[in-house]
């Protein structure tokens, strides 16, 4: 095979694509709801009449109406304002009977509403009083719209009657709930003429009414007019060409018109905007494939709003230095040296791994670099006294250092269980004397070890074969071909998955020396084909991990990853 493109776009041409999903206004179906009631708490009232009108392109293609027992009087004031008596709900059904009708008639349709957090209210309490999940329709409100869809000359207030009268609705709002859903259905497709003017055209484009970007931003979703609507990379460009963002998407026309019309609130998101002056995008064949091509592109022109993968550099590893007697120390770049622990997840997982490492198996901490044969003048630190040290500071071969570095290397390469019993030791040991912070700090160092050895392990085995491999997503099926733990190709086929895995292996035979693979990359392909479900097709060489390795602690990541999630939670709360 070739060696990694050096450029993305020389990448493997996408072959297939999946559906557009991008949803046309034009093609969205609506259900305009409006409720009667006994007062304005759904808490201390209860639904009298449901009315809803389902339309799609304008059209009407359904109605539901029903009058609802609310189970007690209803108060004359509600009586006066829409005529429904007592005597005419004594023989409708209770609301825990029309629920089950009113939401399948419902089913994945924008609920539309006057007013819409009174209804959605009365719904979502009815639902959670009978024990019916509340669907989570996308929601519009006809007041949020009018507020864009009007001036203030014309329809002073929001009322529904104020804009029946403003856009001549053929029928007249009257507090039944459906001649007002069927008047608040005309008025929604009136005002949705006139506010795809500013761009909302789409279903996506809805979530703008809530919180709508500046005139400045918003003028500029045309960049979003030939983008197509498939899964893949974009990448805004600044005045000068330059990359200002890249990211992905499985829709990307929904996803960069998002942008203009979502009122972005991200202080760097919207300064990006600003300068952004158009956008490039990438068609990809599957999802691997567009998050791969998201990370190079990041690696290779540091976007100024990408923080995530701009830096690869900085990968942080754990080794042994080359000396006679070694001590641990950090190195970075994007691969690490031979027999490095890593990659590390961040400059302070290194630092804590070397602090218990140095603990656990006596490595020297002095950063000095040792002669030979110790200087008669040379002295030893504290750390020998106390037995911590070997001290080939002074005592030299005769130390006993060989094996500690045997210990650390055999840690560092393969099993970390010499550091685990230790450190497991100190922890309870901390943990009874009541010493939880020290104990914690324990826990976080033996996790950033283990963690940083069972990524070594993992990505180590990728990078040494090639593999071919396949997985099911309904009638499609995503395959590709990695070789050195980089993606060389993918394919997104309906049949002939064999024929695909055959044209993807041809780029995966062993032609010159590769360039290094990006950490995340190999990340991001590792968990793709760990997933459950996925199969492989050819495995050129060897793929595993060690039965005694460093998996066997695995329970130390996830005690420190649980304690974080704990945390974060608490913080939020």
């Amino acid at each position: 095979m070739t060696s990694p493109p050096a450029s993305i776009e020389e990448l493997l041409p996408t072959q297939r694509s999946f559906e557009d999903i991008g949803e046309p206004l034009s093609q969205t179906t609506f259900v305009v709801v409006d409720l009667e009631t006994t007062g304005t708490s759904p808490g201390a009232a209860a639904i009298t009449e449901i009315g809803a009108v389902k339309t799609r392109g304008g059209e009407v293609i359904g109605e539901f109406q029903t009058l609802v027992d609310p189970g007690a009087p209803i108060p004359p004031m509600i009586v006066a304002l829409t005529g429904i008596t007592d005597v005419m709900v004594s023989a409708a059904p209770r609301i825990e009977a029309v629920l089950p009708a009113f939401l399948e008639f419902l089913g994945d349709a924008v609920l539309v509403a006057h007013n819409a957090p009174f209804d959605t209210g009365f719904l979502r309490a009815a639902c959670r009083a009978h024990g019916y999940r509340w669907p989570g329709n996308q929601v519009v409100d006809t007041v949020t719209l009018a507020r864009r869809a009007t001036t203030k000359e014309e329809a002073p207030n929001k009322k529904l009657s104020t804009l029946a009268r403003v856009f001549g609705t053929a029928v007249e709002p009257n507090h039944r709930a459906l001649e007002d859903a069927r008047a608040t259905s005309e008025i929604l497709h009136r005002m949705l003429e006139r506010v795809a003017a500013f761009g909302i055209t789409h279903r996506e484009d809805l979530e703008s009414l809530r919180n709508p970007m500046p005139e400045r931003i918003r003028k500029k979703s045309a960049m979003a007019a030939a983008v197509p609507s498939k899964p893949g990379v974009y990448t805004f460009r600044g005045p000068r060409g330059e990359r200002l963002y890249v990211g992905t998407s499985k829709n990307l026309r929904a996803r960069v018109k998002s942008y203009f019309t979502t009122g972005e609130q991200r202080r760097s998101v919207r300064d990006m905007l600003e300068l952004a002056v158009g956008v490039d995008t990438i068609v990809c064949a599957t999802e691997l494939e567009a998050n791969v091509r998201e990370v190079r592109l990041i690696a290779e022109h540091r976007p100024r709003y990408n923080r995530r993968s701009a830096r690869p550099e900085r990968t942080s590893w754990v080794r042994l230095t080359e000396e006679r007697y070694p001590r641990l120390s950090v190195t970075r770049g994007v691969e690490g040296p031979s027999g490095a622990l890593g990659p590390m997840r961040s400059a302070t997982d290194a630092r804590l791994a070397i602090e218990v490492l140095q603990g656990a198996i006596g490595v020297r901490t002095c950063t000095t670099r040792l002669p030979i044969t110790p200087r008669a003048s040379a002295r030893a630190c504290l750390l020998k006294d106390l037995g911590a040290c070997a001290a080939p500071c002074v005592r030299g071969a005769d130390s006993g250092y060989d094996a500690t570095a045997r210990a650390a290397r055999e840690a560092l390469e393969r099993d970390p269980t010499t550091v685990v019993s230790v450190v497991e030791r100190q922890i309870a040991d901390h943990a009874a004397g009541l010493d939880y912070e020290r104990a914690a700090e324990l826990r976080d160092g033996v996790s950033a070890v283990v963690d940083g050895a069972m990524r070594a392990q993992r990505l180590g085995s990728l990078a040494r074969c090639s593999i071919v491999a396949v997985r099911p997503d309904g009638e499609w099926w995503d395959v590709v071909a990695v070789r050195r733990g980089a993606l060389v190709g993918s394919e997104r086929v309906r049949a002939g998955v064999w024929e695909a895995a055959d044209r993807l292996r041809a780029l995966t035979s062993d032609l010159g020396v590769d360039s290094p693979v990006l950490v995340e990359e190999r990340e991001l392909v590792s968990r793709w084909i760990e997933t459950p479900g996925t199969r492989l097709l050819y495995v050129d060489g060897e793929w595993s991990s060690p039965v005694d390795g460093a998996g066997r602690h695995a329970r130390w990541v996830d005690a420190r990853r649980a304690d974080r999630t704990v945390t974060g939670v608490l913080r939020r709360t």
